[in-house]
């Protein structure tokens, strides 16, 4: 996994996490690698996994059996979905209007696009 500067290393490994929950790689109950098995596969620091996973457990898309390990939420898809969804509606969205603008791209342009997309 590489990492951008532009957020931090948790958060993006919170994302990762929530990217397999949404592309359905990891489903309820699916027992998540240790602290200690994904800091290495991903090469941080394992105080950094278990601050992603302590946020995750806050958010409820993860949970955790003591001496077992950590494991999916059984409504972690729609948790992630939700969270993903409003933080691109706050952060992401914006800018792409933005550079719509700027480049006086039209929504009719990308329902062209979106169908190029779609037949590949």
């Amino acid at each position: 996994m590489e990492f951008k500067k532009t957020s931090a290393i948790y958060a993006q490994i919170a994302e990762y996490v929530g990217d397999n929950v949404l592309r359905k790689n990891w489903e309820a109950d699916y027992r998540l690698p240790s602290i200690r098995e994904m800091a290495v596969a991903l090469e941080v620091n394992p105080n950094t996994v278990a601050r992603t996973y302590a946020y995750l457990e806050e958010q409820g898309i993860i949970y955790t059996q003591r001496g077992i390990g950590y494991f999916v939420a059984k409504d972690a898809y729609k948790r992630v979905l939700a969270w993903r969804k409003k933080d691109f509606l706050q952060n992401d969205l914006p800018a792409v209007f933005k550079m719509m603008s700027l480049l006086n791209i039209s929504f009719s342009e990308l329902q062209i696009l979106r169908g190029n997309y779609e037949s590949k």
